[in-house]
């Protein structure tokens, strides 16, 4: 790829700061829309964490497959079709009649959301070839969801209040527009020189082990067991089949050599854990502030400021930390603020005050500012430069994952303790076990950063990389097994 102009670079930048916005922005303003949805369209509990997990389930499974498509087929090209099919699928969830129709349209949407974040990210690294002016470019790029934390309660709940629930899909159709037309003029295509194979087996038993595994936690509490059943035994079996098939090949698509490496390891639980706190979280929160306190949405995106803001403050004083001290110090602060926040409600109802709700979000919104930059520092630690880029991409899929467990199963927590009763009678006593899980999260957050960032860590890091640098020089990327 040619030598752009600073301002080429910044433009370029600027795009692909604006796939993520919209991507983030969509989901954590989509929360605050839950209980306008679910008068709307008559959701059960079930029915609204579908709208939240179809989206998170799909981006999941596929955020490898994009990747590896747009090093082999060209960035810039799955960028673009990433920006369309995610702009056309906003389009119809807006104008979805039913639930039913709004869970297979998010869908369609996560089909554009895979193809944008993992490719956005490389044609970062491949526009900013200085590493300082790329590691600042990277800063800009994660402050973005930062933003995204803070502005997507408070303008979800502004636009579920003037307009409808609708409304925050419309957002994306002119930002997603100028994003394609853009992209057209001004980001220039490239490739990866030596662009992985594709693996069709292995990307479908991901896609059979998530969405099997998925829909068992959700419909456990209203399904019989024989209706279940089937789908946890698929799930067990899709992941069995993975830990057979993917070894085998030379370009896995999972890669479970990574697994060797204590911190890649601990860096994909602590993310499958930070996450699904995230997802829990947000889930529990927005349903008690509207559907048990009575607020309307507008006032409880203003009440999940104090969780918002720690988050954007907190996001680059740990990328900072980081670079200066290691993930050790963040982590722990990360676990321990979250821990704090799911024991302040499971102990001490901290909902039921508004003092203590206020500390409990703020204690979260710090955790999990902290948490999210040493993830893929921790991920890619001690990684062979040529597998970096796998290992991040397993983080990300890592933190989808998450986020869709987190809100399947404190959801199916949730139902099986209010069943038929009213929201208001019943919450606080039924969200109890979903603070429990939440606070056994961030005990997660704790206990992996103290395991995975000590001298023995980087040992097992070390032989890692060693072994994968030897076996690459054995069996170059390129061939099959």
């Amino acid at each position: 790829m040619p030598e752009l102009s600073h301002r080429r670079r910044m433009l370029v930048l600027a795009i692909c700061c604006m796939s993520l916005l919209i991507v983030s922005l969509d989901n954590t303003a989509l929360n605050v829309a839950l209980p306008s949805m679910q008068r709307e369209l008559h959701a059960t509990t079930s029915g609204l964490q579908w709208t939240i997990d179809a989206y998170t389930l799909v981006l999941a499974s596929l955020l490898m497959l994009a990747g590896s498509t747009a090093d082999r087929i060209g960035r810039k090209r799955v960028f673009m079709a990433g920006l369309v099919i995610f702009t056309a699928g906003s389009l119809l969830c807006s104008l979805a009649p039913n639930l039913e129709l709004l869970v297979v349209f998010r869908m369609v949407q996560a089909v554009g959301g895979s193809m944008l974040n993992p490719v956005a990210m490389s044609i970062i690294t491949n526009t900013f070839t200085d590493p300082r002016e790329r590691a600042r470019a990277i800063g800009a790029w994660g402050a973005v969801v930062g933003i995204s934390m803070a502005a997507g309660p408070l303008a979800g709940g502004l636009l579920v209040e003037s307009v409808g629930w609708r409304s925050i899909f419309w957002v994306n159709l002119p930002v997603g527009l100028a994003a394609l037309l853009l992209t057209l003029r001004f980001v220039p295509e490239s490739r990866a020189p030596r662009p992985r194979r594709p693996d069709p087996v292995g990307q479908v038993l991901v896609i059979a082990l998530f969405g099997s595994l998925t829909y068992a936690i959700i419909e456990a509490p209203n399904a019989s067991l024989t209706e279940v059943l089937p789908f946890a035994a698929l799930a067990l079996a899709a992941l069995l089949a993975l830990l057979i098939y993917e070894p085998r090949r030379a370009e896995p698509l999972i890669d479970l050599r990574f697994f060797r490496s204590a911190p890649f390891s601990g860096a994909t639980g602590i993310a499958v854990s930070a996450f699904a706190a995230l997802g829990g979280f947000l889930f529990l929160s927005t349903l008690y502030l509207q559907n048990v306190r009575g607020l309307d949405a507008l006032h409880a995106g203003l009440w999940m400021l104090p969780m918002a803001v720690p988050t954007l403050l907190c996001a680059p004083l740990s990328g900072r930390l980081v670079g200066s001290r290691g993930p050790r110090l963040p982590l722990l602060i990360a676990g321990a603020a979250m821990t704090a926040s799911g024991l302040l409600f499971a102990l001490f109802e901290a909902e039921t005050s508004d003092v203590t709700l206020f500390l409990g979000y703020v204690l979260f919104g710090v955790g999990f500012g902290f948490v999210n930059a040493p993830i893929t520092n921790t991920a890619v630690s001690g990684m062979p430069r040529a597998q970096a880029g796998v290992a991040a991409a397993v983080a990300s899929t890592s933190r989808q994952l998450g986020q869709t467990l987190g809100v399947a199963v404190i959801g199916a927590v949730l139902a099986s303790g209010i069943g038929d009763s009213p929201y208001r009678d019943t919450f606080v006593a039924a969200a109890r076990p979903g603070w429990w899980i939440l606070a056994a999260c961030g005990a997660a957050v704790l206990v992996l950063g103290l395991l995975t960032s000590g001298r023995w860590a980087h040992r097992t890091a070390e032989r890692t990389a060693e072994r994968l640098a030897t076996e690459e020089v054995r069996q170059p990327v390129g061939t099959s097994a």
